[in-house]
């Protein structure tokens, strides 16, 4: 039994240091730029900006080969630090922000054809064929995706209600600088 016992203690300290040894010698680097570009995005991984998912978005970022007008969850925040970090201009003219939304099922026009519960990444729309199905609206991101494969139409984006759990102070708007007159001291 001790040579069972010190034989695997043999083998998994041979196999570690190769696994070790592996993990050092054939390690790819990754971009840094790449990195920072993929904590700047929202991490949803939706596919609206056309990529699988925020890292291969921020991958085609750092080569140059994305314009960074393409994340819609992050919207025009997102979209200008992207911008800064790469010191490029972004064309917002043809960007439209809205606040946070969710699919909602019309369940009178519900068929249940299931098209939309495979569209989904999230999981978020629950169903069966030929049945109706509903969205958890905890679990939508506002992705859009199951919008557009709906034949009935059944489905469209609703603003997320403003409710005490998911309010927030509006930012202050930035009022333009105006010079003010001096005060005149009394002597």
């Amino acid at each position: 039994m001790l040579i069972a016992i010190g034989s695997l203690t043999i083998m998994g300290l041979v196999l570690g240091g190769l696994l070790g040894a592996a993990a050092r010698f054939l390690a790819v680097e990754e971009n840094p730029l790449e990195e920072e570009l993929k904590a700047m995005l929202p991490g949803s991984q939706c596919g609206q900006c056309g990529y699988v998912g925020c890292a291969q978005y921020a991958a085609a970022l750092a080569k140059g080969e994305a314009s960074v007008t393409l994340c819609a969850p992050g919207g025009k925040v997102v979209i200008e630090a992207l911008a800064k970090k790469l010191g490029v201009t972004a064309d917002l003219s043809e960007h439209e922000e809205k606040g946070p939304e969710y699919a909602f099922i019309n369940e009178d026009l519900c068929i249940g054809c299931t098209r939309c519960i495979r569209e989904c990444s999230t999981d978020a729309i629950l169903g069966a064929n030929k049945l109706m199905h509903t969205v958890i609206v905890d679990a939508c991101h506002g992705c859009s995706k199951c919008v557009k494969v709906c034949p009935t139409d059944a489905i469209v984006m609703v603003p997320v209600p403003v409710t005490l759990a998911n309010w927030h102070w509006p930012k202050p708007e930035v009022e333009p600088t105006q010079s003010k007159p001096e005060v005149g001291h009394a002597h």
